[in-house]
């Protein structure tokens, strides 16, 4: 019994422990920009008073901050739809048809896991000089969505191999084609894994720093990581300001990720009971 009160209090305290650790630098950024830089100055970890909301309206009155808002969202839409649809045809393939390799060629998507983008940093870069896709957003999404598509396809895959074979029987007995089973019937099965997978290669694409660092040049193509990189070097000195920009950064993925919690959830355990 002792254990086990042990146990909850130890989990608790971890909790807390995480809790603090992410959610306080997070109050630190968004309470900032509510403040101006001489309270910043002179108390660093206080809290607004009183509360200024000039910081914010400059920001959101800034061209250049929905310049990298949109570029942000073109590129992580482009990415999101590349990397849903090639891994839902790939996870079809893998989960439905018998073919010789086909162990081996997912055995090969799961190694993609391992492999960083830091590794492929230069040969990427060469690679996209040479195909004439520097300073174009499908140099960013296109890449984004490949080394997003093993986890689509690891989580997909086992998904779509646990919805029952009567089902597809029976739609082709029904006179459905293989694409149409695809397209009618797995697919909307097949939804919550598909939200799941959207909303990771979607959050991944829109906090990616390195790789549009390496593609852009132009600070009109800049997303929004990059965005903040150039607000905080151009106002190094306004620290109020720097937050609040910074702040106004992380709402999109955040409120999108928080929107799509409970289908994350529902899509990765789909796919571990497959």
């Amino acid at each position: 019994m002792h254990s086990r009160k042990f146990g909850v209090a130890a989990g608790y305290l971890g909790a807390i422990v995480v809790i603090g650790v992410t959610v306080v630098p997070l109050l630190f950024v968004v309470f900032g920009g509510f403040r101006t830089n001489a309270q910043i100055n002179s108390d660093p970890a206080g809290l607004p008073g009183p509360w200024v909301t000039d910081n914010y309206a400059s920001v959101l009155s800034s061209s250049a901050f929905w310049k990298f808002l949109g570029n942000s969202a073109l590129i992580a839409v482009i990415a999101t739809v590349v990397a849903v649809g090639l891994g839902s045809m790939a996870g079809y393939a893998l989960s439905r048809y018998q073919f010789k390799g086909r162990e081996g060629v997912y055995t090969l998507f799961t190694l993609g896991l391992l492999f960083p983008l830091t590794v492929a940093t230069l040969p990427l870069y060469l690679w996209l000089r040479q195909l004439g896709m520097l300073e174009s957003f499908w140099g960013v999404a296109i890449p984004e969505a490949a080394f997003s598509l093993p986890v689509t396809i690891v989580i997909l895959r086992p998904f779509m191999h646990a919805i029952p074979g009567e089902i597809e029987d029976a739609a082709v007995l029904d006179g459905a084609s293989r694409l149409g089973f695809f397209w009618r019937i797995l697919l909307p099965l097949s939804t919550p894994a598909l939200t799941t997978v959207a909303v990771l290669a979607f959050v991944t694409s829109w906090n990616a720093y390195l790789l549009p660092l390496l593609v852009f040049n132009d600070s009109a193509h800049f997303t929004l990581p990059l965005g903040v990189a150039t607000f905080q070097s151009q106002y190094s000195q306004d620290t109020a300001r720097v937050l609040a920009f910074t702040a106004l950064s992380m709402i999109p993925a955040l409120a999108f990720f928080v929107l799509a919690e409970r289908r994350i959830v529902g899509g990765l355990t789909g796919s571990v009971k497959g």
